[in-house]
């Protein structure tokens, strides 16, 4: 009994540390929306009022038959050159995901022709901004200061006392 009692502490103080890390998430985009990754869309339009960054994924879907997703350099990229690509994402379902895991530019296009209907799209991938900085509290009192430190500090210092006393009793 005391056993698991001590187990359910530990498993309640890891999730509450696990609640109050920062929130990490990454975006997964699906190039051109519901139109997918086709010769009637066009990409820059579709890419101009997004933010891509470091971690995010994007996703091509279209006619595995007929089209493909390649990387390629800027050059490649301005003449829908698919001759050298840097990179080969398909895998033949017609369903490729990029990770976009290295903050620089990255050019794709589809190859057969479709580059020159408008297949190609430049990415910007940049680091995640910085979360804003609270704004400093304006108080002539100094009251605000132990109130504080108290909701952050006490419930650290027992959380650390229980796990202390769960791990001696075990």
């Amino acid at each position: 009994m005391e056993k698991e009692r001590a187990i359910a502490v530990v498993v309640l103080l890891c999730l509450v540390v696990v609640v109050e890390l920062p929130e990490a998430s990454a975006t997964r985009f699906m190039v051109g929306g519901k139109m997918g990754w086709n010769s009637n869309v066009n990409y820059t339009i579709w890419a101009q009022d997004k933010h891509f960054y470091n971690g995010d994924w994007l996703f091509f879907v279209y006619d595995r038959n007929q089209m493909d997703v390649l990387e390629v350099n800027q050059t490649n990229y301005v003449s829908c050159n698919a001759e050298h690509p840097v990179h080969n994402w398909t895998t033949g379902a017609g369903r490729d995901v990029v990770p976009l895991k290295v903050t620089r530019h990255y050019y794709f296009i589809s190859s057969k022709g479709f580059c020159y209907g408008g297949m190609k799209i430049a990415v910007k991938v940049e680091n995640m901004p910085p979360p804003p900085k609270a704004s400093p509290v304006k108080s002539k009192s100094s009251v605000l200061t132990p109130t504080f430190r108290s909701q952050f500090v006490l419930p650290v210092v027992f959380a650390i006392g229980a796990m202390w006393d769960t791990l001696v009793r075990l």
